[in-house]
Formats: C-alpha cells, structure tokens, sequence
C-alpha cells in the first residue's frame, strides 16, 4: 500500500484551493474501491489479483471502482469512508466530498450547489464473475421513508474492459407483459423454497460491448456479467428479489435492506415499490436502450465526443455521461456546461497540466494518473486535452442534473 496520508479536515478548505489553482480546476482523484459480500469479482477492473480481498474474505471480493463520489456504500461491516472517493494533492488525501462543502461553486456550480449542497451522482464499474440477483432501487417516495433518495441509472458497457463476456453476458429487465402482482407476491412467498422463480416472470437480453441501458428507480434488473460503466443518482438503496443466484442463497434481509422496519413482512408493500407500469412495459427495450450518438458540436480532427448515457428519467435529465476519444498527436481544448467525474479507459496524454495514463494493474492502495474531477469553472472556461501516446486516448465522464441544453433523447440512435 502506497495511499497518501488523509489531510485533517479543518485544512481542507486550504488545500482544496491551492490544488484548484495549481491544477487549473482539475482535482486529481484515488481508486475507491468497493466490496459487495454476495458477489464474485469479475476480475476485469485492473485490480491486483493479490487485492481482490484486500478488506478481508469476510467483507466480501472488490467488485466495483466508484468514481468522483460523495456517496457512502451501504455495505454491512462498512469501512466510514467507503464509497467516498478521494482527491490528492502535494502528497496529502482529501474527500471529494470535503471538498464540495468547502467550495462547493467552485467545484459544481452556484445553481447545482444551492439545490442540493453536494455533487449528487456518482459512477462505478461493477464487474462480476456471473449476474446480480433480480433487484430494483427504489422510487423517490419509498426510499424517503428510510430518510434516503432514490436511484435511478445508467449502463453502458465500455470495450476496454470487456474483452472476456465472463459467465453470464446477458440481463433481466422488468417483467414480462401480463405478468401480475400476485405473481410477484407468490416470489416473495416462496423465498425460503430455493428459487423463488422471480426470474421466469422476466426477459433476459443479450448484453453487447459499446452499447447502453437507461433503467429507472423502481424497474427490476438481474445485470449480466459484462463490466458496466454506471452513472447513477447518488444513491446506495436497493432491494432483492431473487432468493438463489448460481446456487448462492440471497438472505431476505438484501430484500428488506432499505424498507421501515415495520414494513419487512408486508409483501404486498414490498411489490407496491415497483413501477409497475414500466416493468410490463412491452416496448421496454424502446423506450431505455442507448448506443453512442457522436456529438458533432464538441467533435473535430483528430477527436471524438460521444453520447453514451443520455435522455431522461420521468422528463427530468438527471444523470448522463459521454465517451471522448483523442487519437495519437491530437491536442484540442474541451468545453462543457458542467462539472464531471472523468475515468480514462485507454491511452496516455494530459488534461490541463495532468498528465494522464490507463494503468495495466492497480494494486488497492495505489494513486494512478488515470482519474480527475473537472469542475464547473473548469468545464465553463476550457481545458486542454492532448494525446501524447501511440494509441488512441479514451476516456468516459458523467455529469449531473440538468447540464445540458441539447442532449439526445433515448432512442435517437435509431434514427442515425
């Protein structure tokens, strides 16, 4: 382990604004791992293979890299900081989150920071040997009676990371039209006699590699083994489904992780939390499957901007994320209208005076030069990107509510 030391937090504020000046409103960002107790590592997100149980056996393999985020992971046995990713500056650690309270306008603007006081979306790779049990997030109204938010999200599935389909490349989505509620009920009922068959009221479709998903709170979902790039809401509710995954039992406490206590046994409050509407929805591939769409206006000789998540969850732009690709020798200057959380997936080069490089392995403790945190004022004003490498530069970055004026409404693929 080589982990800068964590700065005291009543230093933060100072820190935050000489690391801004110095890089010119680029943040530096660590690898946040995070560890799911009822999953298999997929082996795919440059982990090293002697840290795929770096927080121990009982905590379950590393599964997920959270980017950018200032959501903690409700995970049980949870280290404090989990699931909050961390700026580094002149050798010295700091939260992202830490920072956004400390110059929060700096960092995502004056009108996101007054709504919601925080950079309020994250994104991860999750990567598993074999699917997540049927699961939902829940709906706004469900998950305020636990005092949480709800979670819609987005998938797209970069080719970087899978070049091996792993044991299951294919996902649930939803149920299958006609299917009613006292078919979901009988699941439930039927949780402590195997498989509950939750999976035979769904679809499964194939998954395939620089493609995308846009799934709302409150749709179920079993995602399949392909390594997902995943903006979401920031989040970290969910409830099972599925009692037995690949002979593994899910206990009914993942059903109930996120429901009033009172409400544990009550099944049919427990099916209420879906959107049934959307579930049975028979043209649901139509209306939330996304492949890139090139954004001509922030395009040119020698680089690429994609669209890769976009559209809206209930008419409200929520979460979206784009994919850019420099080629060899190419130097330009990017312009958004907003903050985002930037991963580089291929390549070599620099970001402002960052310099940038896709690490071929990571060992958990470790600072690569792979991911940064552009901010508002940053994104606004302009940054110099340059390859500098012999292949293309790749990157993926997600951005938050309400950014963007023009943005691809899902579907708009189809039509290219």
């Amino acid at each position: 382990m080589c982990a800068s030391p964590v700065a005291k937090k009543d230093n933060v504020g100072a820190i935050v604004n000489r690391a801004l000046d110095a890089g010119e409103g680029i943040l530096r960002l660590t690898p946040n791992w995070v560890p799911r107790s009822f999953l298999h590592p997929g082996k795919r997100i440059k982990l090293a293979p002697t840290d795929w149980y770096a927080l121990g056996t009982h905590r379950g393999g590393i599964d997920e890299r959270w980017f950018a985020s200032t959501t903690e992971a409700a995970n049980d046995n949870r280290a404090a900081d989990e699931g909050l990713s961390y700026a580094v500056f002149e050798g010295q650690r700091f939260l992202l989150r830490d920072a956004v309270a400390e110059a929060g306008t700096r960092l995502i603007g004056k009108t996101m920071f007054d709504k919601y006081a925080r950079w309020p979306v994250y994104s991860k790779f999750f990567d598993n040997m074999g699917p997540i049990p049927h699961h939902m997030h829940q709906q706004s109204q469900h998950a305020a009676m636990t005092g949480q938010q709800g979670k819609p999200e987005c998938y797209y599935f970069p080719r970087q990371l899978n070049a091996a389909e792993n044991h299951f490349d294919y996902t649930f989505f939803g149920l299958e039209p006609g299917t009613t509620k006292a078919d979901v009920r009988r699941c439930l009922e039927n949780w402590n006699k195997g498989d509950n068959g939750i999976l035979d009221l769904s679809k499964a479709y194939r998954l395939k590699p620089g493609t995308g998903w846009m799934v709302p709170a409150g749709v179920l979902h079993a995602p399949g083994s392909m390594c997902t790039y995943e903006p979401q809401w920031g989040s970290d509710v969910f409830g099972m489904y599925q009692s037995l995954v690949e002979g593994r039992e899910v206990p009914w406490s993942l059903l109930v992780k996120d429901v009033p206590v009172e409400k544990h046994h009550d099944l049919d409050f427990i099916v209420e939390q879906l959107d049934w509407d959307k579930n049975v929805d028979p043209c649901f591939k139509q209306h939330t499957y996304v492949e890139p769409i090139v954004d001509q206006s922030a395009s040119g000789p020698g680089y690429t901007d994609r669209w890769i998540d976009y559209g809206h969850f209930n008419s409200q732009q929520l979460v979206s994320a784009k994919e850019l690709t420099v080629e060899p020798g190419a130097k330009f200057v990017l312009r958004d209208p907003g903050a985002s959380g930037w991963i580089t997936v291929q390549g070599s080069g620099r970001i402002g005076k960052l310099a940038l490089q896709t690490p071929a392995m990571i060992h958990f403790g470790e600072e690569p030069w792979d991911e940064v945190f552009i901010t508002q004022e940053a994104a606004v004003r302009g940054i110099e990107i340059e390859n500098t490498g012999c292949e293309p530069l790749v990157s993926l970055r997600y951005f938050g509510p309400d950014v963007h004026k023009n943005m691809p409404i899902i579907g708009a693929h189809a039509k290219k």
